[in-house]
């Protein structure tokens, strides 16, 4: 015992009383500089011709995806409504921008005014149409050429080209399933693709050039319109008519199925706006608000509100629960020519112009008939077409100028960028410069006007699921919180959508073979890949453009969720 002690205790008088001045210096040192590179810092190397060859730098992309799987394990980790995400006013928080969904009460957000990229073919033509794969990693075209032109999502660089039609193609749209794709062009000829491009059926719809097409919510059937006055009504599978409606005066300009029901709505050049039963052809009711040609016509994804575009150069929005006229939204110089709503914002309304502008409208703000940004230059032509990413972080649009333009949202730290030039000053580079990335800096409050609720005025007929009626949803709204375009859907629908006509399921064509295209067990996202091109002129529309794209993916909840096209 008395051993233990000793030692003990020289042990205690062994340690130094004075305290440790040992530091870490490691990690206190300035980070060493990143080695060179070579191809980086020599001199321009010069041609046979005397002059320098350009760079070839990488193009820098505007990629949403780290942002989504952000906000998917947010979601995962702090119960819903717990945290709002709110964005520091500095460069360095770019890394934690989050997709739209992620700021439901605040659609100034995703207003997408900062410059990102110009793309233009090799023969020059008028866009006339623009239109994201449903997936969303690329963007179809289509022009007055007759071809479908397809870029890349994320670098919005060229990948393919397809003599789609022999004259200008002037409507383009995919079903809600994203099996198919139609076209139309300016003699009348409508035509149905494959996810890889293969052109299944050409028939001639209209004896003169069809403006518009829109699918039914189940994909059964759809309606066009065109400059013979006439909407038609037909069925998908069997390619037959099944209503002609002749109610208008004039020319019909657009063509618009309601998101969820059996109800169309059309615009003409008599000024009118009707609305439609498509089962029996019936006019359910006119709005003579307009005063000149309705250009473009776009319902609400909550269904209760439609937007219309004139060549009075005025945007009205109407309430159909009540056929009242809600807003009008003045600003354009010229006449509008082209309306898109946000996918996830549906109180964010753009319009384009023939000045070339690009006007963003938010219905919730104090003041809804001024516009919350706009973009006088963003073109220096008509805006014939605007989409928006099913995301709704980038728009693109197409233009009588034979260009195709991609917009973002502005990093934090930055202003909205377009307030008058529509911030191409902010890009060094047309062609994708180090400053074309994603941003965020609008912070402004408002409540989103979301979905409303509304039985739509009676008109939900009971109808037959046959014909090419998607296993789910539709791709808008619809398809919940906790959809994600390009990794499948989670739910399946409470109840079958209506297309307002019933008929038999008729066997398809030869090579229409659901299994291939879309596959209804997997619950995963299918995959895809379109292609194309289109031509014209004037847009009044004598100038048509139009692309091909193609796209694939496999879902990544529930497993595979269709045939990966590549």
């Amino acid at each position: 015992m008395s051993a233990t002690t000793s030692a003990s205790d020289r042990l205690a008088t062994s340690r130094p009383t004075a305290p440790s001045t040992w530091r870490a210096q490691r990690h206190m040192s300035p980070l060493p500089r990143p080695p060179v590179d070579p191809d980086i810092d020599a001199p321009p190397k010069m041609g046979p011709d005397g002059r320098i060859i350009k760079k070839v730098r990488p193009r820098r992309t505007v990629d949403l995806w780290a942002g989504v799987g952000r906000w998917e394990m947010i979601k995962k980790v702090k119960p819903v409504g717990s945290r709002v995400p709110v964005l520091k006013p500095a460069a360095s928080y770019i890394i934690d921008m989050l997709p739209p969904k992620a700021y439901p009460d605040n659609a100034a957000t995703s207003i997408t005014t900062k410059f990102v990229h110009t793309s233009t073919n090799k023969v020059r033509c008028p866009v006339n149409c623009v239109v994201w794969t449903p997936e969303g990693r690329r963007i179809l075209t289509g022009s007055t050429s007759g071809e479908f032109t397809l870029w890349n999502g994320l670098t919005f660089n060229f990948e393919t080209i397809l003599q789609a039609h022999e004259t200008a193609i002037r409507a383009l749209t995919f079903s809600h399933s994203g099996a198919y794709l139609i076209s139309a062009d300016q003699s009348g000829v409508i035509k149905y693709y494959q996810p890889n491009m293969n052109n299944l059926v050409t028939w001639q719809a209209h004896r003169e050039a069809v403006r518009g097409v829109s699918f039914a919510p189940g994909d059964s059937r759809f309606a066009s319109c065109g400059d013979d006055a006439s909407v038609r009504v037909w069925a998908f599978e069997e390619m037959r008519e099944e209503k002609c409606i002749t109610g208008h005066g004039w020319d019909v300009k657009c063509i618009e199925w309601h998101p969820t029901r059996g109800l169309l709505v059309s615009g003409s050049k008599d000024n009118l706006v009707k609305f439609w039963d498509p089962r029996t052809g019936q006019n359910l009711s006119t709005l003579h608000q307009h005063k000149n040609t309705i250009q473009a016509i776009k319902w609400n994804p909550n269904g209760n509100l439609v937007a219309t575009a004139s060549r009075d150069q005025t945007v009205r929005v109407f309430d159909i629960r009540a056929m009242k006229e809600l807003h009008i939204l003045k600003g354009h110089k010229k006449e509008v020519c082209s309306l898109t709503w946000h996918p996830v914002h549906h109180d964010l309304l753009v319009s384009g112009g023939a000045e070339g502008s690009v006007y963003f409208w938010t219905l919730s703000a104090a003041t809804p008939s001024a516009p919350r940004a706009a973009m006088d230059q963003a073109h220096e032509s008509n805006v014939w077409a605007l989409a928006y990413h099913p995301l709704g972080h980038i728009l693109c649009t197409g233009s009588n100028d034979h260009t195709t333009r991609f917009w973002c949202r502005d990093r934090p730290g930055e202003g909205l960028s377009g307030t008058g030039t529509g911030g191409m000053e902010e890009s060094t580079e047309e062609d994708g410069g180090y400053d074309a990335l994603p941003g965020f800096g609008y912070s402004g409050a408002g409540a989103a006007v979301g979905s409303q609720g509304g039985d739509g005025g009676g008109m939900d007929w009971e109808t037959a699921a046959g014909g090419m009626r998607a296993p789910t949803a539709g791709w808008g709204s619809a398809q919940g919180d906790e959809f994600i375009p390009g990794f499948g859907r989670t739910t399946l629908p409470q109840q079958p959508v209506n297309d307002g006509a019933g008929s038999g399921r008729a066997p398809p064509p030869p090579g229409f073979g659901m299994e291939d295209a879309y596959d209804s067990r997997g619950g995963g996202g299918r995959g895809g890949q379109y292609g194309g091109g289109g031509y014209g002129q004037d847009r009044d529309r004598d100038y048509g453009h139009q692309r091909g794209g193609r796209g694939g993916g496999d879902g990544r909840r529930g497993g595979r969720g269709g045939r990966r096209w590549d």
